[in-house]
């Protein structure tokens, strides 16, 4: 399997290469609109065709690149459940899998940061967390039908139920972390280490963050697939 970490510096954003060697067909998570043209250079350089851009959930800090690489690669979108976005090619439902070749890609459904979202599951070991569980914190619970509860559930009774060598790759980085791993997280992360529900819904509730910058362009557009002309 190949495995890419890719990072936007504007909003800290991760995007995940996932690719089969044999069949030389890929998968992209979380594309990000202005590092289209990285991403497609990367795949001609690797000598991948891409199948998929595969979104986390609905994004209020960038514009997915999955519109402007469906016209390049002619690769399907592919959405979680319920997701606000009609124009997606297929929504992928808890427990689903997609395959390419070796590589089996699993959906976790982890609602909290948003009313659908994912994590995905790479072959057992390397788990794509979105915004729901980041190193050392997570997303934010207060827009787009967040729900606090629900977030604590997802990790608690999902994501920190697999194997503590688990590889943890979040969606966003603030401080320079790449890569962490469940049984980190279990012991380490301030906002679940040590708190029960109640304690998670009141710190989040606290947090007192302001709007992401592109919130009022990112959702729209994003609900459209990444196509930022209405």
């Amino acid at each position: 399997m190949l495995f890419r970490q890719l990072f936007d510096v504007e909003t800290s954003t991760y995007t995940y290469l996932i690719a089969d060697l044999v069949t030389k067909t890929g998968i992209l998570v979380d594309p990000v609109l202005e590092q289209v043209e990285r991403d497609r250079q990367l795949l001609q350089e690797l000598g991948i065709t891409l199948k998929y851009c595969l979104e986390t959930h609905i994004h209020a800090d960038h514009i997915t690149g999955t519109a402007k690489l469906r016209e390049i690669t002619g690769c399907l979108g592919i959405v979680p459940e319920n997701a606000q976005a009609g124009c997606a090619d297929r929504f992928m439902k808890d427990g689903e899998v997609i395959e390419l070749g070796s590589v089996k890609v699993e959906a976790i459904a982890t609602l909290g940061h948003t009313d659908s979202h994912n994590a995905y599951l790479v072959n057992g070991t390397h788990l794509l967390t979105g915004d729901s569980l980041f190193i050392r914190g997570c997303g934010r619970t207060d827009f787009q039908s967040g729900n606090a509860g629900m977030m604590y559930d997802a990790v608690t009774q999902k994501l920190f139920t697999l194997p503590d060598e688990t590889l943890v790759y979040p969606g966003h980085d603030y401080r320079g972390h790449t890569v962490s791993t469940i049984g980190e997280e279990k012991q380490l992360n301030p906002r679940f280490a040590g708190r029960n529900r109640e304690e998670f819904i009141q710190l989040m509730a606290n947090l007192n963050l302001p709007n992401p910058k592109k919130i009022m362009e990112a959702v729209p557009a994003n609900q459209r697939c990444g196509n930022v002309a209405a």
